[in-house]
């Protein structure tokens, strides 16, 4: 099993600035092989090859594009690859439509070939740029997809390492867990996670987030200026507005990071329990995300992040995890009798049951149906 290894580097402001060079020349070349894919299918033409489209970028560094013989080739190479494999996926019907990169909007990242990769006491060696400083000792074995990142404050290297499955004893648990809003997450065994979005500090920061947000608004309107001889307005960058924009992504950072521990610290102390199947159910994201009223709401659960932890982490410990059927009445269902109440609507948070008289929390029904799913 392939485990992901994440390590912070320590870059010179020389390095820091061929970093970003690498991270540029990615995202070019990524929208440069994606324009030729849509303009050959507009065309009528077949898909064209990562390796055709590698050996005009080999001609075209000759004469138009230099610049790219300062980076790394294989920055440009697995950038090719990565926007074929995008292609080809859309059109196999597992991925939606690939975009092209924005520098303010995409993630910024570049990959380092997994062969010139070298490792020692607290340093890597990262083709072109040089030794850079880390935080810790990044174990020496063959490494998996090497990629460099930054997360708007800090750099980044993330390798995938082989790792032996645990061989633990587990119990005769079946676990059934219910995500939703009010709370994250609801096990069968009673325990309640609950929804870390609706406490003090992540609101205080939320908070702060929207009044950063005003003041950059503020701030452009009064710094709009009308073109001459047409209706558009052009809006100014001032030095203000860039340090509030950094505010803003800073901010956006630690949410997203509060966030993602949370959802960590949730999944390892459920793997912890040690049951030998886990039951989860397989949620409608798109479909939720389609309320105007919910759609915040459901952003910020991270429901596709915890079904992905969960999954790893069920698998490292030789746990089975078993995804419900979409269509499984989980809520409708009495975990008592049996019986299907049609009639439920979701603002009914207890479950009352018209055969059995059964009077339950919704959220725990639905976990202790999902842990007899399927069961004899």
């Amino acid at each position: 099993m392939i485990l992901a290894k994440k390590v912070r580097l320590y870059p010179t402001k020389e390095q820091e600035q061929k970093l970003w060079q690498s991270v540029g020349t990615a995202r070019f070349i990524y929208n440069y092989t994606l324009a030729k894919q849509e303009e050959n299918y507009k065309n009528g033409g077949k898909f064209i090859s990562d390796g055709i489209i590698r050996k005009e970028l080999t001609q075209l560094k000759k004469s138009e594009l230099l610049w790219l013989n300062e980076v790394s080739n294989n920055v440009t190479k697995q950038a090719v690859k990565d926007a074929c494999n995008a292609y080809k996926r859309f059109f196999k019907s597992l991925a939606n439509r690939p975009k092209f990169k924005s520098k303010k909007k995409s993630n910024h990242s570049f990959y380092n070939d997994s062969i010139k990769l070298k490792v020692k006491e607290k340093k890597v060696l990262i083709e072109k740029v040089g030794w850079i400083k880390t935080n810790e000792q990044i174990p020496i074995c063959k490494y998996n997809n090497p990629r460099i990142t930054h997360d708007n404050k800090y750099w980044y290297i993330s390798v995938g390492i082989e790792v032996n499955k645990k061989q633990e004893k587990l119990t005769d648990i079946s676990l059934g867990i219910d995500l939703g809003l009010k709370d994250l997450a609801i096990c069968s065994d009673g325990k309640v996670f609950k929804n870390i979005n609706k406490t003090k500090k992540v609101k205080n920061l939320e908070k702060k987030l929207r009044q950063k947000q005003r003041q950059i608004s503020r701030k452009y309107e009064m710094n709009k200026t009308k073109k001459e001889g047409g209706r558009r307005c052009q809006f100014i960058k001032t030095k203000n507005i860039e340090k509030l924009e950094e505010t803003t992504r800073l901010i956006h950072r630690k949410l997203s990071n509060i966030r993602n521990n949370y959802l960590h610290q949730i999944t390892t102390s459920i793997v912890k329990t040690k049951p030998y199947r886990i039951v989860i159910e397989d949620l409608n994201v798109i479909g939720m995300m389609k309320n105007k009223h919910l759609s915040n709401s459901v952003r910020k659960q991270c429901f596709h992040k915890f079904r992905q932890y969960i999954t790893y982490k069920s698998e490292l410990n030789g746990i089975e995890l078993i995804v419900a059927n979409r269509f499984y009445p989980s809520s409708k269902t009495c975990s008592q009798c049996g019986s299907i109440k049609k009639n439920l609507k979701l603002k009914d948070r207890i479950y009352r049951c018209p055969h059995c008289g059964a009077i339950i929390d919704r959220d725990l029904n639905a976990a202790i149906n999902l842990s007899m799913y399927k069961l004899a």
